[in-house]
């Protein structure tokens, strides 16, 4: 069927997204059984195909043909908007090699395919952000010029028909948006976190989420126009750092100078990591360390993050804490980082006690006499201890 149906096409699979194969299978009609969709490109002005298969007894048969313009697709999803059975056809295509696509959704009935959404669009994905049953389309655009902000919108079916929502503004233009997540504010409610590079050294994160039946950017700061979420390091990105299905934005502390021979408080900070709630409000959920270069990170005391520097010397890192004035400071524990033959060996000599192990590399701690009396034990250190995950989407950290 498909050869019968490929004359004078040529195979053209979506290059972006999880669904890149040439052939996908989806329940477009609610039958409970599987449809055939095949990703074609031909010669006419409207190139791009969808050629729909379903099967008929003990054969297969093209059922209906999606065409359109475009020069390949890029991005291919399958979800449930209409609360209908069957699944909707969410389409994006490359018009050129410019930010600007065109995005369509696609409902089926009677075995044809019938258009709901035509958009364009830089970004999009599809979320559950209402609490609903349904999924809805969220599309990213850019502004009315390349360097205005760019612009969010959300749309759902209501009543059986598509509405769009107002717009949400972006904190940066849609050039610069570096990753888009979707995760849990503090409630629990899904959301969108939408972050953007400013400058070469910081980001911007913008999350989005429907409050009171309306979709409102719940990070955005009417004062500044811009979102207050403005991290000065551009690998910190909101991540669900405590595991709790809740995704926590990060806000860099910076930790007092402190001189030492042959050491470096160079790019050393900690991280507050709080959750949002739907009226911009912030909870605290944790205090850490993070090394991004070496790729782990520790969890400290909240009620000593303000009181913490941390000393990089060569592989061992010494955490000093100040008294409660601010004037004197005193080394608390060190971390070393060893990666020679001994580095076993290493972990258990001069006071240390490994507290993580990989193939190739030995964490192991050593603690000052005081610093029980702040619930610092080699338990807690091993506990408190993670290596940074890296993103198996983006590479990034």
């Amino acid at each position: 069927a498909i050869d019968e149906a490929m004359k004078d096409l040529s195979f053209s699979a979506p290059i972006t997204g999880e669904n890149q194969q040439t052939v996908q299978m989806a329940d477009l009609d609610g039958d409970m059984e599987d449809e055939y969709l095949l990703f074609a490109k031909g010669g006419s002005d409207l190139p791009l195909r969808i050629l729909i298969f379903d099967r008929s007894e003990d054969a297969f048969v093209h059922m209906d043909t999606v065409e359109s313009s475009g020069y390949a697709f890029d991005c291919v999803e399958y979800v449930q908007m209409d609360g209908k059975p069957g699944m909707e056809l969410v389409v994006g295509r490359q018009l050129n090699d410019q930010v600007i696509r065109s995005l369509s959704v696609y409902a089926f009935v009677d075995g044809q395919a019938q258009q709901l959404v035509s958009t364009n669009y830089s970004k999009f994905l599809t979320a559950n952000l209402d609490g609903g049953k349904d999924t809805e389309l969220v599309v990213i655009r850019p502004g009315a010029t390349e360097t205005d902000n760019g612009i969010v919108e959300l749309y759902s079916v209501e009543n059986g028909n598509i509405e769009r929502s107002v717009e949400a503004n972006m904190s940066a233009s849609v050039d610069k948006i570096k990753r888009l997540l979707v995760g849990k504010i503090h409630n629990g409610q899904s959301a969108v976190y939408v972050a953007s590079a400013v400058g070469d050294s910081a980001l911007v994160t913008d999350v989005y989420t429907v409050v009171d039946g309306i979709f409102t950017n719940v990070s955005f700061s009417n004062e500044s126009g811009t979102s207050v979420k403005t991290i000065r390091n551009y690998y910190v990105y909101a991540d669900d750092i405590d595991s709790d299905g809740v995704v926590e934005l990060p806000c860099v502390i910076p930790m007092k100078h402190l001189s030492k021979a042959g050491a470096s408080t160079a790019d050393q900070y900690l991280i507050r990591w709080y959750a949002l709630t739907a009226d911009g409000g912030e909870v605290d959920k944790r205090y850490t360390y993070h090394n991004y270069v070496g790729g782990w990170y520790l969890e400290v005391d909240s009620l000593l993050s303000s009181r913490l520097t941390v000393v990089q010397r060569s592989n061992d890192f010494d955490f000093y804490l100040w008294d409660e004035a601010g004037e004197n400071a005193k080394r608390l524990m060190t971390v070393s980082v060893l990666t020679g033959q001994n580095r076993q060996e290493q972990g258990s000599a001069d006071g240390r006690v490994p507290i993580y192990s990989t193939e190739s590399v030995v964490y192991a701690a050593s603690l000052e006499e005081y610093a029980a009396q702040y619930g610092i034990t080699q338990q807690k250190l091993k506990d408190n201890f993670h290596l940074i995950r890296q993103d198996w989407k983006t590479g990034e950290t």
